[in-house]
């Protein structure tokens, strides 16, 4: 008879003679000390050195210890896929080899997963989380590859952590097929969730082995990102899908600024006999105030949070966000022109795009955040 566990921690590895023996063993410590009846399912990669035969050892002593060899279609990710298949239990755990991820936080994931949380996620970014003994590369190629993965996951403040546990029917079924290294950004953008919690972890850099960050892992990366969109446009649904229709949404409403804008200039300054600066300062103004309105109400949805003190409150960030758009736009036109060359209109044309960058990022995480 198989048994069944109330925990699968899944342990993708290549190479890591090193380490494996002494993770498995802090995680067994992990489900000794909590009560946690949970089982090690290491999924190696065709290791090159000695990482399968000491887990075969290792799983010969102990029952809730299995081992998983692939032989074909390599990766961390992959491997990580076929742990979900392979897991008996309804809750799975991802972790690193390498101690990077710390096993003593175990069973809090468990246990937001438990209380209700599809996916549970360790963040290095939110209060709380750090990360050490990096160098600045490998810092600054983090910084940009978690800031591009929240342009998909707004809310969720580091989407590629390899530190997460998940529930079986969030993956069971989903259409996965990543590549490289972010098999967390595959979950969020193709598994069925609704809910999340993010617990804040200290990440250390690997204690025994060499790293295996490559260049074609930025490149999988950027493919992946490519294909969660593709799917999500392609299906209109899940939390990617609600991202873009918020940015195209942005996008219309910043459109209908520009006619506002336009028209009250003209009406002001040709029937009013306003002077045209004047006219210009009245049409900004309340161009804005459109683009405010229609974002609270149609973009962002906001409009049922119906407190004045709160509208105040993000009309007045809204309206700074918008002066920033403004100063960047002019600052691009006027480097891209005046500096490099540029003809006026395709640098007021990248003005605009960097602008509008700025405007939805920072209204969508500050303006519009949760709870406001």
């Amino acid at each position: 008879m198989t048994d069944t566990y109330d925990l699968t921690v899944i342990i993708p590895t290549f190479n890591e003679e090193e380490n494996i023996a002494a993770i498995i063993g802090a995680v067994n410590e992990v489900f000794l000390r909590s009560g946690i009846h949970g089982e090690v399912l290491v999924v190696d990669d065709s290791s090159k050195d000695l990482t399968i035969p000491i887990v075969q050892e290792i799983a010969g002593q102990n029952d809730n210890v299995r081992l998983v060899v692939r032989k074909e279609d390599h990766g961390l990710s992959q491997s990580v896929v076929e742990g979900f298949g392979a897991a008996r239990s309804d809750i799975f755990q991802v972790i690193d080899a390498d101690f990077s991820h710390p096993t003593e936080l175990i069973p809090k994931f468990y246990e937001a997963i438990r209380g209700g949380a599809d996916i549970a996620i360790g963040s290095r970014y939110m209060k709380g989380g750090n990360i050490e003994q990096w160098p600045l590369k490998r810092r600054v190629i983090s910084l940009g590859a978690t800031a591009f993965g929240r342009i998909l996951f707004p809310e969720v403040t580091d989407p590629v952590s390899g530190f997460f546990a998940v529930r079986r029917e969030v993956v069971s079924g989903a259409p996965l097929a990543p590549r490289g290294y972010k098999i967390l950004m595959e979950v969020l953008g193709k598994g069925r969730w609704r809910s999340f919690v993010e617990i804040p972890f200290v990440f250390k850099d690997r204690e025994e082995g060499e790293s295996k960050l490559r260049l074609e892992t930025m490149t999988d990366y950027l493919r992946q990102c490519a294909d969660i969109t593709r799917f999500s446009i392609t299906r209109r649904a899940g939390p990617v899908w609600d991202e873009w229709k918020k940015i195209a949404r942005f996008g219309l409403v910043g459109l209908s600024g520009i006619f506002v804008n336009m028209g009250l200039l003209y009406a002001l300054t040709e029937f009013a006999g306003l002077y045209y600066l004047i006219s210009a300062a009245i049409a900004i103004e309340l161009s804005i105030v459109n683009n405010f309105i229609w974002n609270d109400i149609w973009t962002f949805g906001a409009a049922d949070n119906l407190r004045f003190e709160r509208k105040i409150q993000r009309f007045g960030s809204f309206q700074v966000v918008s002066m920033g758009g403004l100063v960047i736009n002019m600052g691009v036109l006027y480097l891209l022109a005046d500096v490099f060359g540029v003809y006026y209109l395709v640098a007021n044309l990248v003005g605009i795009l960097i602008a509008f960058a700025w405007n939805y990022a920072i209204n969508r995480h500050y303006t519009w955040r949760k709870g406001t």
